[in-house]
This record gives structure tokens, C-alpha cells and sequence, in this order.
């Protein structure tokens, strides 16, 4: 059977003329172009999220080292949210509705550490995509082994270079990054 087609006639002078069900081709255009919708973004929603600005949380107990990152971040163009310590990100993210893209995470800090910050984020179904890089003074192997394993996307020492950062965010969000 052909959708939409509900059968045929003779005319009086022998033409055999279709008889459509306009309510059937109606529906069925309708739901293909429902389909077509959830298989390709429109041009506007591709746009939408190549405009996107990306969010990154920068935790860290040093105020300078808040500071200073979310000034170089904010010149890249990125959205910075800040937390002081490893509770205030976790409280954070708790209550955000939109997650951050990335996070950037200091290993020692007053009332959680980045490590417990790290395995809380890796646990929650709804967090654990975020990459995490973990910046730190502490570049012992030791160390390192142990945030990776945790679930680090990366592993930088500090003082940080904004170059490399900048090709790690890159790395881990696919974004392009443009000269501040």
C-alpha cells in the first residue's frame, strides 16, 4: 500500500483518476520533518554552539592564583567561575545548572583537597565528563600517578604556562582558541 493513496476511480470517459487521503500525506511530510530536525542541527544550532562561550571552573585557595587565572582565562574569551577549595567546587557544582566544560583544580587546599574533589567528580554520573586538569606545585611522580588515576584528563606543574593551558583546554574541549 502507498501512504496516502486510499484507492482510485474511472471517470465517465474512462480516466482512472487517484484518490489521495491529504490528512495521511500531511502527517507522514510532518513526521519526516520531525526526524529530519533530531538527525541535523539546523544552521542556527550549529552556530548557537560554535558561539557558545565555554565555562571553566578554576579552584584554587590562593586568591593571586584565582585572580590571575580568571583574568588570562577571561581574555581568551572564556566564562570563569571560581572556587576557593575543594567544598566550595563541589557546592558548586551541586547547584549549577549548567556544568562547567572544564575544570582547572589545585591538589592542596583547606577542607577538601583536589583529589577528594576529583573522585566525588568522577562518581557523579552527571559530573564525572568534565575534564579536570589538575594544576600544582607538587610535580612529584607520586603525585601525578595518583590524579591520574583518580581520573585526571591532564596534569600540569606550577607556575603554569598560558600557552600550554591554553592547548590543553583546546585538547580536551575541541575548542578554537583565538588570540587574546
Amino acid at each position: 500500500m502507498v501512504e496516502g493513496l486510499t484507492g482510485a476511480t474511472v471517470m465517465g470517459n474512462g480516466d482512472v483518476v487517484v484518490i489521495l487521503d491529504m490528512l495521511a500525506l500531511i502527517r507522514e511530510e510532518s513526521q519526516r520533518q520531525r526526524i529530519d530536525r533530531v538527525a541535523e542541527p539546523s544552521l542556527d544550532e550549529v552556530q548557537a554552539e560554535h558561539d557558545r562561550v565555554l565555562k571553566i571552573m578554576v579552584t584554587d585557595d590562593s586568591v593571586t592564583v584565582r585572580k590571575v587565572t580568571s583574568r588570562f582565562l577571561e581574555r581568551y574569551g572564556f566564562e570563569v567561575v571560581l572556587a576557593k577549595d575543594g567544598q566550595d567546587a563541589v557546592t558548586q557544582l551541586a547547584d549549577m545548572e549548567q556544568l562547567p566544560d572544564l575544570m582547572l583544580l589545585d591538589i592542596e587546599m583547606p577542607r577538601m583537597d583536589g583529589f577528594e574533589v576529583l573522585s566525588r567528580v568522577r562518581r557523579n554520573s552527571a559530573q564525572q565528563h568534565i575534564p579536570i586538569v589538575m594544576i600544582t606545585s607538587r610535580t612529584g611522580d607520586k603525585h601525578r600517578e595518583r590524579a591520574i588515576s583518580l581520573g585526571a584528563s591532564r596534569y600540569l606543574g606550577k607556575p603554569f604556562q598560558e600557552t600550554e593551558v591554553l592547548r590543553v583546554i583546546s585538547e580536551l574541549t575541541g575548542a578554537e582558541i583565538l588570540e587574546a
